[in-house]
């Protein structure tokens, strides 16, 4: 979940305390406490292999990371822009969005590693997906960053979609056997265009309801 900007806040106040969002940050934290109890096991156990495929890691592996930086900037994001896109969504709809993007992100993955026995882990693709519908529901929000060479203000256009460009060339270049990372590329790609498509259909429809039931 990483780019050249930092943001730290966006000016976007919701409506509804996020509740959902909180847990699902809850869940994960207390998850990943409980993996340092036996860390390399429980990750060959309940991380994703595409090798070995599994109904059940499909779910585990959403709620597990790599180490403290990895938690800290998914659980940063998800904080950051959860709270919103639960509010936009409500909070049944958005538990089972962010499950279904986390699922979406994992088929990405799997296509496009066939045969990998390396563990894919973390919340990165589901949080995608809520990046995705941030973008879709408020693309001029303003989001205050930080960097080494700019501190101020920049639309969620310029910010989220900046990241997902970043995830784009460095998909593509791990594909081609330029980058090796080990971080799912793809599994951001694929939540984000999830999460995306889904809101924007959902807001469209909305639109249209609205529309025609106004007098």
């Amino acid at each position: 979940m990483k780019g050249q900007f930092f943001p730290y806040k966006d000016e976007n106040v919701s409506k509804t305390k996020p509740y959902i969002t909180y847990a699902l940050i809850a869940i994960n934290v207390i998850i990943f406490i409980w993996s340092l109890t036996d860390f390399d096991n429980i990750i060959l156990k309940y991380g994703f292999v595409p090798a070995e495929i599994s109904f059940l890691t499909i779910f585990t592996s959403m709620f597990l990371h790599g180490g403290f930086d990895h938690i800290f900037g998914n659980m940063w994001y998800l904080w950051l822009f959860g709270d919103n896109v639960e509010d936009k969504l409500g909070k049944i709809k958005y538990i089972l969005f962010y499950l279904l993007s986390g699922i979406a992100a994992t088929a990405t993955h799997l296509v496009t590693n066939l045969g990998s026995e390396i563990p894919a882990i973390g919340a990165s693709g589901a949080i995608s997906g809520v990046l995705g519908a941030y973008l879709a529901f408020f693309p001029d929000v303003r989001i205050r960053v930080a960097s080494y060479y700019y501190h101020g203000t920049v639309n969620a256009k310029m910010v989220i979609g900046f990241w997902f460009l970043l995830q784009l060339i460095f998909g593509f270049a791990s594909l081609a056997g330029g980058i090796g990372s080990g971080i799912a590329f793809f599994a951001h790609i694929g939540g984000f265009v999830f999460g995306w498509v889904v809101a924007k259909f959902a807001f469209m429809r909305k639109r249209k309801i609205a529309i025609s039931s106004s007098p």
